[in-house]
């Protein structure tokens, strides 16, 4: 049975994992998320340089060489692995400032296997919840900018011409939509910083909101150079943003995905296209 110490507020999670039963996987749950919170406002409210990295199953594979999943050739994140230097991703990880990932005790491990001695700071399922419940929007409104593949940004940007989606993120705007190649990004790093960085200059965000793929682990912390502000990964939390939600996400059980009327959405690439409550504007 899914235990109450692992809710959060205003989210429905229909993930079933076994942890989600067990009282020892996190018995601070509501603690470390209340902290969670408080290093993140504390980080945005002081305008600090920060990044916070979230590790996901896809980036084990990525590491590994599998070639599965995300990670498999032509996929996604990565045409062939003929340029990818994977130095240049395991040393880019460790240059953040914040490490999450996701609840499940073999997942820690796939992160602890690589990265031994580096500290896990949080649980990623707060990032889904904190987005899932739209904390994150309100927070911040006035704040925020995106960073995500081009494609989704095109779509968010559209949708935020409608009252009833603003409403229900619970934003007026985002400051920037800084977009990525939504294909092959892991063989073109230096490509898309070059791209980027005038555009994160120029910025008026506090806090960025990203959600880039496997392509962040050589990415994510050279943003920092560009401007002074929090770079804060929401993985698939871009697309919620987008309506391309998958419901069984964790946390994202009740989540609306907003949908643009006559929009060719088989261009949108998508990990699961499973979804529940649709609204098409």
């Amino acid at each position: 049975m899914y235990l109450d110490q692992y809710k959060i507020e205003g989210t429905v999670n229909l993930d079933h994992h076994v942890c989600f039963e067990t009282p020892n996987t996190d018995p601070d749950f509501q603690r470390n998320l209340e902290n969670m919170k408080y290093v993140l406002e504390k980080e945005v409210n002081e305008k600090s340089c920060k990044s916070f990295y979230k590790f996901g199953d896809g980036d084990y594979q990525f590491f590994r060489n599998t070639q599965l999943g995300s990670s498999e050739p032509g996929r996604r994140d990565v045409e062939n692995y003929n340029n990818v230097d994977f130095n240049e991703f395991y040393t880019g990880v460790l240059k953040n400032d914040y490490f999450s990932v996701d609840i499940y005790p073999e997942n820690k491990q796939m992160f602890k296997e690589l990265w031994p001695d580096y500290p896990i700071h949080f649980h990623s399922e707060f990032i889904y919840g904190l987005v899932a419940n739209r904390w994150i929007f309100s927070n911040f409104n006035g704040k925020v900018g995106l960073i995500g593949a081009n494609t989704k940004l095109d779509i968010i940007k559209n949708l935020m011409n409608f009252d009833v989606y603003r409403d229900y993120i619970g934003v007026e705007k985002f400051n920037d939509y800084i977009g990525i190649p939504q294909m092959f990004a892991c063989n073109r790093v230096d490509e898309i910083e070059e791209d980027i960085s005038n555009q994160l200059i120029e910025s008026t965000s506090d806090i960025f909101l990203v959600g880039i793929g496997l392509v962040h682990s050589a990415l994510l912390y050279r943003l920092k150079k560009y401007t002074d502000a929090v770079f804060f990964e929401i993985g698939s939390g871009i697309c919620a943003l987008a309506g391309v939600q998958d419901y069984l996400r964790p946390y994202f059980g009740d989540w609306i995905n907003f949908r643009l009327k006559d929009y060719d959405y088989s261009e949108v690439e998508v990990w699961r296209d499973r979804y529940d409550k649709v609204v098409v504007l």
